[in-house]
């Protein structure tokens, strides 16, 4: 199998510290190149179970490589996780490929009984580990590509027919193998007796429970990674691509999109020789002296400046023939008048210039803001709301542009304990239930920022509800946003609606992150839709938690949709001081605060209580304090006056 494509994981903590350190990944690039593999990915990682599982995850997700190699964390060594962290993802064992490489390394030494690889396949994907030597990587590859092994199921793991590839093995089409007859038997008797209506099973990278089962079977521990902040960032603009573009006019409307074109210069601009201030156009040969004055409405701009004329001209336009200089209005001296027919003073007859001035002043040459052709604004900028984007497209005489299309979000709370604000439907019982805070405050964070919302309402924990609710989205949105239903509750049916309903995938489902762990995003396939794939984000259902995340996880999501270049869709970070002491958790936190821009500089006032349902330690913030996780043997917290990472999330106040 020609130019398969592989990705090469190394797992060391020394080599994660110092990557030049690492020999055994491209010892592995090397040998596959060689050997006709193209090979995309070369990645170090340390010794860390999650890291090693959530990569190989998300290559495998991506669909784009055929083999993941690892090497290294193979031995019994206490930092030797690497099987511990493929092992659950993998779909179908391939013990024959772990005996070949054991035995191939046995025949150089006994000490290769004491590894432990781990070989099969990841949805659609091959995977194999193997040690963290350079010598054994060179023995177990040197088995694994011998006689076409790794080809061989290569193809057999995309799909190509066993038997005929069979028979182009040596010694295997001779007869029929008694494998192939007993699968085929097998195969005969699982047929009739479960009939024609049985399902594929489930694959083990469905993680979330059933909900058509007993709540007593639901997950007493999440089944998905814990990642960090960086990991969960990466994964999301990974995962999510610019939208479309078109072709709109250029008008106010086109704030806060992003061109999708390079704009060049239509034209020299100014086209000729024009005045950067108002004032008299004439002769730098020109004493000063008294001069009549002419006007637009008085004199063709063809026409020669006649002698001892001065030409009245206003900032921008341009100069008539002859003249080659300005002279400003403050320079000059009214002399005399003309009058109309009732006898009033009209217009300026003369005036006097009071200074000579050279040639070329206050003048704008053709060309000097732009020449025909010249780059004025490139593919990726935004369209600011201040305006400075936009003047300048109108500026050159642009009057449409390319721009990116920018995403509709449809937004949902789910629980069955939720109120409408405008709209409260009576609760059974004596509980009354509580208000839905996070559909109002995250539409009105959206439309803010320009983007359109589609309400679709408070979903009640019910399954059919769930799937109707998020099909509706995923027909009129490009971006679902869902509240509530994350975490471990019996009721909680997002993360089981997202897999088993939508066949889509999730990319994480926990972040080391407070507020917000349950934290989840994923993609749902939308073939014949807006776009092929919608991405969601399903927040939880706290207040703070839901605006901590959305500035954090969904609005970079939202940004990258609309085409902005990856490095800028990050809300901007800046260094504060502390005016409140803070204290520290296990996890890294966002601690919500007010900045205040005074003469030292940015302030940083906490909020008050940060608990993730108390929704009031938002009301006038503009920043999140990144507080990072208490160390086992560190500080309990950051005391006033210390200087810390803030994301500013609003306008900057003065103090």
């Amino acid at each position: 199998m020609s130019r398969a494509r592989v990705a090469i994981l190394t797992v060391s903590d020394t080599a994660a510290a110092d990557t030049s350190l690492d020999e055994s990944g491209p010892t592995i690039r090397e040998t596959l190149a060689g050997a006709g593999y193209e090979c995309k990915y070369l990645l170090v990682v340390p010794d860390d179970e999650l890291r090693i599982r959530h990569t190989v995850q998300t290559w495998a997700d991506q669909r784009d490589v055929d083999w993941i190699v690892t090497t290294g964390g193979t031995g019994f060594g206490g930092r030797d996780r690497t099987p511990e962290a493929i092992r659950p993802l993998i779909d179908r064992e391939a013990p024959g490929l772990v005996h070949l490489m054991i035995a191939a390394s046995l025949q150089k030494t006994p000490l290769a009984a004491l590894a432990r690889p781990v070989a099969g396949t990841v949805k659609d994907t091959l995977v194999v580990t193997l040690p963290g030597s350079v010598k054994a990587v060179r023995e177990n590859l040197e088995a694994l590509l011998g006689g076409g092994v790794v080809d061989h199921a290569l193809q057999l793991v995309k799909g190509a027919s066993s038997r005929m590839l069979h028979s182009d093995v040596p010694g295997a089409s001779a007869a029929p193998s008694v494998h192939s007859e007993r699968h085929a038997h097998a195969h005969h008797h699982h047929h009739h007796a479960h009939g024609h209506d049985h399902h594929a099973p489930q694959p083990r990278s469905t993680l979330s429970h059933d909900p058509s089962q007993p709540v007593t079977t639901r997950h007493r521990e999440s089944p998905y990674p814990l990642v960090t902040v960086d990991e969960a960032l990466a994964s999301v603009l990974r995962e999510v691509q610019p939208l479309g573009s078109s072709e709109q006019p250029v008008t106010a409307q086109l704030k806060g999109h992003v061109l999708a074109e390079d704009v060049y210069a239509p034209q020299d601009v100014p086209l000729t020789f024009t005045t950067s201030v108002d004032g008299y156009a004439l002769r730098s040969t020109d004493p000063p002296d008294i001069y009549k004055v002419v006007t637009s409405k008085t004199h063709a701009l063809s026409e020669p400046l006649p002698a001892r004329t001065v030409f009245r001209i206003n900032t921008g336009g341009p100069l008539p023939a002859g003249a080659d200089t300005i002279i400003m209005v403050e320079d000059t001296r009214l002399v005399s008048t003309r009058e109309d027919a009732s006898d009033a003073d009209v217009e300026e007859a003369e005036v006097l210039t009071l200074v000579q001035v050279p040639a070329g002043e206050n003048v704008r040459a053709p060309g000097s803001d732009a020449r025909k052709g010249d780059l004025v604004l490139e593919r990726g900028q935004v369209l600011h709301a201040a305006g400075g984007e936009i003047g300048t497209l109108a500026f050159v005489g642009r009057r449409t542009a390319q721009v990116y299309t920018r995403p509709v979000v449809a937004v949902l709370s789910t629980g069955n304990e939720l109120l409408d604000l405008q709209d409260p439907k009576p609760m059974e019982g004596e509980w009354g239930g509580i208000w839905d805070t996070n559909r109002p405050s995250l539409q009105a964070a959206l439309e803010g920022m320009g983007y359109q919302v589609v309400d679709l309402g408070i979903v009640p924990d019910d399954l059919d509800a769930h799937v109707a609710a998020l099909k509706k989205g995923l027909e009129r949105a490009d971006l679902l946003l869902t509240t509530g239903g994350t975490s471990m509750g019996a009721s909680d049916l997002l993360k089981p609606v997202i897999e088993r309903h939508l066949a889509g995938t999730i990319h994480f489902g926990r972040v080391k992150v407070k507020p917000g762990k349950p934290t989840t995003f994923a993609t749902v396939p939308t073939p014949g839709g807006r776009s092929a794939r919608v991405p969601m984000f399903a927040l939880p259902g706290n207040p703070a938690s839901a605006i901590v995340t959305f500035h954090v996880f969904v609005l970079p999501a939202l940004r990258r949709l609309g085409g902005w270049p990856e490095a800028r869709c990050q809300l901007p970070r800046v260094r504060v001081q502390l005016r409140d002491s803070m204290r520290l958790d296990p996890r890294p936190e966002y601690h919500r605060v007010v900045i205040n821009a005074g003469p030292e500089g940015l302030l940083a006032y906490s909020t008050g209580g940060q608990r993730s349902s108390r929704v009031a330690s938002l009301s006038g913030a503009n920043g999140l304090v990144a507080l990072p996780a208490r160390a086992p043997d560190g500080p309990s917290e950051l005391k006033a006056g210390e200087v810390a990472e803030a994301v500013v999330i609003g306008e900057l106040q003065m103090q």
